[in-house]
C-alpha cells in the first residue's frame, strides 16, 4: 500500500443480514426523542464527552443517554459510559455490538518525483470492503428490560468519585527523598572495602 494514498472512506449499505437496523434508527430503535446521542470518534476528548454528558443527565428531562463508537473508538466508548454510571449512580445499561463496512478508496501514486502533480491519465484506483466493529452503549434513569441480551444493572455500591488519598509521613515528599539519597551516598560501594583510599 506505500503506492496509494487513501482518497475516501465511506460507510457501505448496511444488508439484510444487519441486525442495527438503519444508519439513522442506531441499535436503539425503541428511544424516546429526548435521548442524547453521543458519537465518540477517536480524536474525541473525554473529559469534553463527560462535560456535555453530565450536564445533559443533570436535565430532568434526558432519561436516557447512548455513546456510540466505531473502529479505534471503541475502547474511549467504554470508558466514557463506565465513568458516567460511576458519576450517576443508578443507570440500567444495554451494550450492542456489531461491525460496520466501510469502503474505503485508494487512489496510486504516479511514479517517480512528480508526486506533487495530478497525472493526465486517470489513476488507478482500489477499493477495500473493511468490517469494523462498531459498539453502542445505552445509559438510562429508567429500568430497561433486564432479559434483553446486554443488559446490566445499577451498580448498588458505587466506587467512589475520586481516587483515596494515599496517607503519608510527617516529613514532606521532598524531605524523604533528600533523606535517602544522602543515605545512598554515605554507603561504601561493595568491593570498595578493599581499595586504598590514599592510592
Amino acid at each position: 500500500m506505500e503506492n496509494f494514498r487513501k482518497v475516501r472512506s465511506e460507510e457501505a449499505p448496511a444488508g439484510d443480514g444487519d441486525e442495527g437496523g438503519s444508519l439513522s434508527s442506531g441499535p436503539f430503535a425503541d428511544l424516546a426523542p429526548g435521548a442524547v446521542h453521543m458519537r465518540v470518534k477517536e480524536g474525541s476528548k473525554i473529559r469534553n464527552l463527560l462535560a456535555f454528558a453530565t450536564a445533559s443527565m443533570a436535565q430532568p428531562a434526558t432519561r436516557a443517554i447512548v455513546f456510540s463508537g466505531c473502529g479505534r473508538a471503541t475502547t474511549k466508548t467504554v470508558t466514557c459510559a463506565e465513568i458516567l454510571k460511576r458519576r450517576l449512580a443508578g443507570l440500567h445499561q444495554v451494550t450492542r455490538l456489531r461491525y460496520r463496512s466501510v469502503r474505503e478508496v485508494w487512489q496510486s501514486l504516479p511514479p517517480g518525483p512528480t508526486r506533487g502533480q495530478t497525472p493526465e491519465d486517470p489513476a488507478a484506483s482500489l477499493s477495500v470492503l473493511k468490517n469494523v466493529p462498531s459498539l453502542a452503549i445505552l445509559l438510562s434513569k429508567d429500568a430497561l428490560d433486564p432479559l434483553q441480551l446486554g443488559y446490566q444493572p445499577p451498580n448498588l455500591n458505587p466506587g467512589p468519585s475520586s481516587p483515596p488519598t494515599v496517607s503519608t509521613s510527617k516529613r514532606s515528599l521532598g524531605e524523604s527523598a533528600a533523606g535517602e539519597s544522602t543515605a545512598k551516598r554515605s554507603q561504601p560501594e561493595p568491593g570498595a572495602e578493599n581499595e586504598d583510599p590514599t592510592a
